[in-house]
């Protein structure tokens, strides 16, 4: 019966402003995704993609895979990963196995993990 329409003068909302949020995402082990992914918050990688994410932080689990380029401030994979890293922090526990070129600032890999590809340590 009634209805609110919008105030065509009022400003339109404001686009996010990239800032890192306190969101966490799962992506769950059954899952598999082929394409993009963003976040401002943080993502679990339990499954599979195969593309590229983008995030403040990325967790690779024990049996998740990637195959594509990431980008974020703190990565740490436990799982599988084939491609690029563009990262402040980078590390690879000791069940990981991976074959990427690598960019960090702060860099820790445990014993025991797997890594064929190229480091290099982002300048400034």
């Amino acid at each position: 019966m009634f209805s609110k329409t919008t105030d065509p003068t009022s400003a339109p909302p404001r686009p996010s402003t990239g800032a890192p949020s306190n969101s966490r995402s799962t992506l769950a082990a059954d899952l598999k995704i082929t394409g993009d992914i963003r976040s401002t918050g943080s993502i679990e990688l339990l499954g599979e993609v195969e593309g590229t994410v983008s995030a403040h932080s990325l967790i690779i689990g024990n049996d998740g895979s990637m195959t594509g380029d990431i980008s974020a401030e703190e990565v740490e994979i436990k799982g599988r990963h084939d491609g690029r890293v563009a990262s402040q922090s980078f590390t690879l526990r000791a069940s990981a196995e991976v074959k990427a070129d690598i960019g960090y600032s702060r860099l820790v890999i445990e014993s025991g993990a797997q890594i064929e590809g190229r480091f290099y340590r982002n300048k400034g």
